[in-house]
C-alpha cells in the first residue's frame, strides 16, 4: 500500500514539473569545440568532489543511440551505444532549478544503490561547465557525468523536451522513458526506478 501511494505521488510530481524547465534549447546549441570541458581546474573540482570516471565501453547489443559524448571535467569519451543496463540516465543543466533540487536525492540514491543500478548524468547544452561541476560537487554527486554541449542527442531516442528528465535502460537493453524528473527524495527515486525497470531494490 505504501509503495503504491509513493508511486502515485511520484506520478503527480512528474506531471506538475513536466513543464518546469522548458525542453527547447535555451540558446542555439553551442559547438562542442568552443566549450572547454577538460581543464586542469575542472579536473581538480572533479577529483575533490569524488566524481567517478566515465564508464568504459562494454560489449552489448545496444539500446542507446550511437552517440559519443565527452566526460565532464576530463576523462574518456563515452559511446552510449556500448553501455548496458540496468542504467539510469539523468538529463539536467546547471541553471535548471528542479534539476538543482533533485541532484542531492539522486546522489544519495547512487551512494546506496549504484552498485546495482548505475547512474550517468548528462549535462545538456551548458556553455559554462565549471558551473555544472560546482553544482555537482555541492550536491554530493559522485556518479559519472558526460556533457551534451551541442545537443547531439536531440532527434535520437534520447530526445529531451523538459528538464530534469530520466531515461532508463533495462538489463535486456530496452529503453524506458522519457520520465519527468524533479524528484525530491531517495524514496521517490527508488519508486521511479523500480517502476520503470521492473525490479525491487
Amino acid at each position: 500500500m505504501h509503495r503504491a501511494l509513493l508511486r502515485a505521488v511520484v506520478a503527480v510530481i512528474a506531471l506538475v514539473l513536466l513543464a518546469a524547465c522548458d525542453g527547447t534549447p535555451k540558446v542555439s546549441a553551442p559547438d562542442e569545440s568552443n566549450v572547454k570541458l577538460d581543464t586542469p581546474a575542472y579536473r581538480v573540482v572533479k577529483q575533490q568532489a569524488g566524481i567517478e570516471d566515465c564508464p568504459a565501453a562494454q560489449t552489448t547489443d545496444g539500446g542507446l543511440p550511437d552517440v559519443s559524448l565527452p566526460c565532464l571535467g576530463g576523462g574518456r569519451r563515452v559511446d552510449l551505444s556500448t553501455l548496458k543496463g540496468p542504467l539510469v540516465l539523468n538529463f539536467w543543466y546547471a541553471a535548471c532549478e528542479p534539476c538543482r533540487r533533485e541532484m542531492p536525492a539522486l546522489a544519495a540514491f547512487y551512494e546506496k544503490y549504484g552498485d546495482r543500478v548505475p547512474v550517468l548524468g548528462v549535462d545538456s547544452s551548458d556553455t559554462m561547465p565549471g558551473a555544472a561541476l560546482d553544482l555537482a560537487k555541492a550536491s554530493g554527486v559522485t556518479y559519472p557525468l558526460v556533457a551534451d554541449v551541442g545537443q547531439d542527442l536531440q532527434g535520437t531516442d534520447l530526445t529531451i523536451r523538459g528538464y530534469p528528465t530520466f531515461y532508463l535502460l533495462t538489463a535486456d537493453g530496452d529503453l524506458k522513458g522519457p520520465v519527468a524528473g524533479g524528484l525530491g527524495t531517495v524514496d521517490q527515486v527508488v519508486a521511479m526506478v523500480e517502476d520503470q525497470l521492473g525490479i525491487q531494490l
